[in-house]
């Protein structure tokens, strides 16, 4: 399955909460089923990411660390 997401974002440099509040403004600017991407440096991003898409219903589609960031992609589903 080949993912492309709508928007893309660079979060690095901002430390969480920040990235969390980003994604999910960034979310409001896409339909639901569309997907999200962002790049952060900050390791939070591993645990606050999807704690928060669980509380809010949507849903990570990948995250991971590659070389010194962390790429997430997001879904929304509401």
């Amino acid at each position: 399955m080949n993912i492309a997401p709508k928007l893309s974002f660079d979060f690095k440099d901002l430390r969480c909460p920040t990235p969390v509040v980003k994604i999910a403004q960034a979310l409001r600017q896409v339909e639901i089923g569309e997907e999200v991407e962002g790049v952060s440096n900050d390791p939070g991003v591993m645990s606050d990411i999807p704690a928060w898409a669980r509380a809010t219903g949507n849903e990570v589609v990948s995250i991971e660390k590659r070389e010194n960031c962390y790429h997430f992609i997001v879904r929304r589903l509401k």
